[in-house]
Order: structure tokens, then C-alpha cells, then sequence
């Protein structure tokens, strides 16, 4: 099992797209780039994914080189010209940009980037862990989204249930 990030972490986004990545992201980052060494720059990968709304998110996912090699082999498995093929290498390969950590620790957002998940001027931005990814999202629409998801998540299980409950089923896999 690779490296994974924790927590959540709000930001402000400048005007021009910079925007800090919190330090124990980072780490994992420069931890999961094997091309990485101190004093260059980490690269990481930015899945913007698809205008279609079945697809659409409201955030960008942001893979590690690691976990993005991890997905790449999974797609090299599937038959060229298969209709999953050419959804997976859309949306992971087409809608994706390979970035670098500037050397004060930012990403610098593109345009098109910043208007994906409708960052305008200077805005906060929430990086939400996600295992071995993490997401950005505006913070005024992951405040409205989290507290949508996790309520209909948490109506639905038994009043007491221990969140390790969850995770029984899943043992021996």
C-alpha cells in the first residue's frame, strides 16, 4: 500500500492561480514521484474529467505519480478500442495535466482549471484527503456538498454504529 494523505486543509487560491499545498501533502507528493529528488520539483497529476454532467464533479482530483501509474496500468489492460478504453483514457488521460509543486510549495492552477470548479479572483480552496489522492475544491461548494453527502451517508446507518463497522466486510480482500 502506498502513501496516503489526511485532512482537510483550506487555502486561499491568488489571482493568478497560485495556491499553497498543505506541507503534509506535499511530503506525500514528493514521496510518490520517483523521479523526485530534494531540490526539484514533485510532479503530480490533475484529473479535471469530463463536461458531460453525468460525469461532471465539482472538484479536481489530484493523483500522485504513483497512484496515476497504478490507474494507467489499468487501463493498459482493457482492450484498445473498447467503449471502458476510451471513457478511462478520457476522462484520466485527456482530461488530466501533469503539474509541478513550485518551489515555494504551490500549485499553480490554470485558467481553465480555476474555472472548472468556478474559482474566480481570490478565493478559498478546500484539499479534502482522499487516500492516495486528494480533491480541490472552492470551499463554499464543498461546505454545500459535504454536508449534503455525508448526511445522506450518516442517516443511513444505525444510530451508534462505529465507523470501524464499515470497514468488517471489506476484511481478506
Amino acid at each position: 500500500m502506498g502513501r496516503r494523505f489526511r485532512g482537510e486543509h483550506t487555502q486561499k487560491v491568488d489571482a493568478k492561480g497560485r495556491v499553497s499545498i498543505p506541507a503534509s501533502f506535499r511530503k506525500v507528493i514528493e514521496q510518490s514521484d520517483p523521479d523526485w529528488v530534494e531540490g526539484r520539483a514533485a510532479t503530480l497529476i490533475i484529473v479535471y474529467g469530463a463536461a458531460n454532467p453525468r460525469v461532471n464533479r465539482n472538484f479536481l482530483e489530484c493523483y500522485t505519480v504513483e497512484a496515476m501509474e497504478q490507474i494507467d496500468a489499468l487501463i493498459d489492460k482493457m482492450p484498445r478500442g473498447s467503449e471502458d478504453r476510451k471513457i478511462a483514457e478520457d476522462f484520466f488521460s485527456s482530461k488530466a495535466e501533469e503539474v509541478t509543486v513550485d518551489g515555494s510549495g504551490r500549485l499553480i492552477l490554470q485558467k481553465k482549471l480555476r474555472d472548472k470548479i468556478g474559482i474566480d479572483g481570490d478565493d478559498m480552496m478546500v484539499f479534502k484527503a482522499s487516500g492516495d489522492t486528494f480533491q480541490v475544491w472552492r470551499e463554499t461548494v464543498y461546505l454545500a456538498e459535504q454536508e449534503q453527502t455525508m448526511s445522506r451517508i450518516y442517516d443511513a446507518l444505525p444510530e451508534g454504529t462505529d465507523p470501524l463497522s464499515v470497514l468488517d466486510k471489506y476484511q481478506g480482500l
